[in-house]
């Protein structure tokens, strides 16, 4: 079985969890607008892999090691949801390819995104240069760095240099 749907399904039932006890394969269906008989099939999988803990007519549950990969993948599609959100993407539009990114961004790469939405989410103001680049997504134009901006990014530059020399 491919680790996105691993990951997806995984993700889905932990979501679908919160509320209940089981989820069942109706559940799935509805969510993914797919044949019932296909989720079954997809829980069994799951089942012998030890992800789920699938019964008959019944429903699943996540298993210890299903939920480490469901919260470790819905913690990826949140950060890269948010990181597309703050670039500028529509909430829909950041949703579904934040679904997909989840499955191929090298581990090295994610951390980073993960440790940008941190650094961001930690700044009390939305930084000017994420300000400039939303401005610019809208809008199609770039607009232009303040000066006294510019010379404040100049400063820290020259401060940041200096340290590194030393």
């Amino acid at each position: 079985m491919r680790k996105k749907t691993i990951e997806d399904y995984v993700e889905l039932v932990f979501d679908l969890q919160k509320n209940k006890k089981r989820v069942h394969t109706n559940d799935i269906a509805s969510a993914l607008n797919i044949n019932p008989a296909s989720v079954t099939e997809i829980f069994q999988k799951l089942n012998e892999a030890s992800y789920v803990n699938y019964e008959k007519y019944t429903g699943v549950t996540l298993t210890k090691k299903g939920r480490k990969v469901a919260i470790a993948t819905k913690k990826k599609h949140d950060a890269l949801k948010e990181f597309l959100m703050l670039l500028g993407c529509e909430k829909k539009t950041a949703e579904v390819d934040a679904c997909e990114m989840e499955h191929i961004l090298h581990p090295s790469t994610m951390d980073i995104v993960l440790k940008f939405v941190e650094v961001v989410k930690q700044c009390k103001v939305t930084p000017f240069w994420l300000e400039r680049l939303k401005e610019y997504v809208r809008t199609g134009e770039l607009p232009k760095c303040p000066s006294e901006l510019a010379e404040i990014c100049l400063k820290y530059s020259k401060t940041k240099n200096k340290k590194n020399i030393l």
